[in-house]
């Protein structure tokens, strides 16, 4: 349940109780390698053009984990039609970090955000912790508004990368006191109000109370579908789960609004401002169901983003002044259509799942006599005796029951972590022939300021 204490602050706020899932999801890093990666990436762009603007509006959309190999799942998962954004491919993208061949969501997201490569875990810094700027912070200063949407904390690797500094992507307190401080974020949706509220209600701040700032800074501070849905203009800051939000599985069991929401919501909010705006929108869970190797979380976050990327390409089309940008920041668990197969190949079987492994684990009694019964109940898949007594051995029975699930669909994995595959890219509307044939993650702010006219200043 949301901390009582927020009840003081928003009068007009409706309290989300029953979250009940009890599991977060955290990124997990890749080890080290060392050594800074020999792979020197295509010649960069020209840079920023000022006095050439192409556009006034950008919406950056970014997958977390997503490849080559999620998309052929999707196509299929999807049975009768195309990803979306199918037609708008333009190239591929290198994801290396500055000092490992495979990065993590942090040195990914902060080179998509300023164009330098950084090391894993740190955010808004070059390797040498030098403040680097932002594609978002660049739009600020030039009078546009600006958003940040996720379903994991707002405050997670990603969104971070683009309004916060810090050299420890875990420092989750300090990027939201920055989001506050500095205030060059106009519209913040996602999860995390334990980071915005002090320990002494039951929060992660020491001391401060963010949520009573943000209030007196102008922002409105919703909690809710019902509060975001009723937002007519403004600042906002809305925070729909204490920690991260439900996985697309299980929203149905909450108060949560879908990524799609809050992505319309944010653009009405943020197309207000005469001089256009910046909306970065994370899928932030297909990369945790990567790490957990569960096709049908993945499969279904995937679903829940391309409505959210239909929402931006909506408005596109009518704006006729706005670039969208599609493109997973690295690949997670080597997601593929798995090789042969006895059990045959049957994609569509994830659209029968109603949960996640994580859950399914969470509902196996203390000696897992009930395997059968759990995975049964949530899936359309009748387990073998083998296959009810790996789960029942299992080190990580979630793990195993995804991996079992998987089987059936013929879907393939090659890791619980990331891979250093390149993913593809997507773009539609004025500047996307910035972005074509393979290009470096660091590419993409630089193509951003220059469809802006604007100068990125990390050159």
């Amino acid at each position: 349940m949301f901390k009582k204490t927020v009840l003081g602050v928003l009068s007009a706020a409706v309290v989300v109780s029953g979250l009940g899932l009890g599991n977060v999801w955290a990124e997990a890093s890749p080890p080290g390698h060392g050594g800074k990666p020999d792979q020197p990436g295509p010649p960069p762009h020209a840079g920023p053009k000022p006095g050439k603007e192409q556009v006034d509006n950008v919406i950056y959309m970014i997958p977390d984990g997503f490849s080559a190999g999620y998309n052929v799942n999707y196509r299929h998962y999807k049975e009768d039609d195309v990803p979306v954004w199918d037609s708008f491919l333009t190239g591929m993208m290198m994801t290396h970090s500055n000092d490992n061949p495979i990065t993590d969501s942090a040195a990914a997201g902060t080179a998509m955000s300023t164009g330098i490569k950084t090391n894993n875990g740190m955010l808004g810094l070059d390797p040498d912790g030098n403040e680097l700027e932002t594609i978002l912070e660049a739009a600020h200063k030039e009078g546009k508004s600006t958003g940040l949407v996720a379903t994991s904390t707002i405050t997670h690797a990603t969104p971070a990368a683009f309004a916060s500094h810090v050299s420890s992507r875990n420092n989750q307190e300090e990027i939201a006191r920055q989001y506050i401080e500095e205030g060059t974020v106009d519209v913040l949706f996602g999860g995390g109000m334990d980071f915005f509220l002090p320990e002494t209600e039951g929060g992660r701040q020491p001391e401060r109370n963010l949520i009573e700032e943000a209030l007196l800074e102008g922002y409105q501070v919703v909690q809710d579908r019902h509060g975001l849905l009723e937002l007519e203009e403004g600042r906002v800051l809305g925070l729909f789960a204490d920690n991260a939000m439900a996985p697309e599985l299980h929203r149905g069991e909450t108060e949560e609004p879908s990524l799609g929401e809050m992505t319309s919501t944010a653009i009405d909010l943020l197309s207000q401002e005469e001089d256009g705006f910046f909306l970065m929108v994370e899928g932030s869970q297909i990369d945790w169901a990567g790490h957990d190797n569960d096709a049908a979380w993945a499969m279904s976050d995937t679903e829940a983003f391309e409505d959210a990327v239909s929402a931006a390409i909506d408005f596109a089309k009518e704006d006729e002044n706005t670039l969208v940008i599609v493109a997973g920041d690295h690949d997670t668990g080597g997601m593929t259509l798995g090789g042969y197969n006895s059990k045959g190949t049957d994609v569509g079987l994830l659209r029968d799942v109603t949960a996640t492994g994580a859950y399914m684990a969470g509902q196996l009694n203390a000696d897992r006599s009930n395997v059968r019964e759990v995975v049964e109940a949530y899936t359309s898949i009748k387990l073998t005796d083998s296959e009810v007594e790996r789960v029942r051995e299992a080190r990580t029975p979630r793990i195993t029951i995804n991996q079992i699930v998987s089987d059936y669909a013929g879907v393939g994995w090659s890791t619980t972590g990331h891979t250093g595959i390149e993913v593809p890219i997507f773009a539609y509307g004025a500047g996307s022939e910035l972005l074509t044939g393979m290009v470096d993650n660091t590419d993409v702010p630089k193509a951003i300021a220059e469809a802006y006219g604007i100068t990125l200043g990390n050159e």
